[in-house]
């Protein structure tokens, strides 16, 4: 299988064992997983890090699809997710929110700054094949 057939996602998560979970998930639905312990490690990957925002040079537009947590000690997934979205090479990469926190209001402000899908955690398999499904546009 050719690197381009696996799409690429980065997992942004501060707990150690929530990032690992999420990455055996993706992994286990044949993707290919970077991962982040925080929204600013996440945008120095993607090349909007500090003194990066007119780099050409990021990883951004290798990745496919970007899933982080809501709450993060520095920046916020929502943060994040307004970030990727202000930026003109990445504003088209689906991000979704994770959160263990069912709260309405949060999930309305994530979907309407561009969020692609907002899921409850723990993630479970069936949630990352949708994800997937919807990553490779299935029907």
């Amino acid at each position: 299988m050719e690197e381009t057939d696996e799409p690429h996602v980065l997992a942004v998560d501060d707990n150690f064992i929530d990032r690992k979970l999420v990455e055996k998930l993706l992994k286990k639905s044949s993707c290919k997983v970077t991962t982040a312990e925080n929204g600013l490690r996440a945008l120095e990957y993607l090349g909007l890090g500090a003194g990066q925002e007119h780099s050409t040079n990021g990883n951004g537009s290798k990745v496919n699809m970007i899933i982080t947590d809501y709450c993060m000690p520095g920046m916020t997934g929502y943060e994040l997710l307004k970030k990727v979205k202000e930026s003109s090479i990445l504003k088209d990469v689906p991000v979704v929110i994770m959160s263990s926190e069912n709260i309405p209001t949060r999930i309305d402000q994530c979907m309407e700054e561009g969020a692609q899908m907002f899921m409850l955690k723990p993630l479970k398999h069936s949630d990352v094949k949708r994800l997937r499904c919807q990553l490779m546009q299935c029907q």
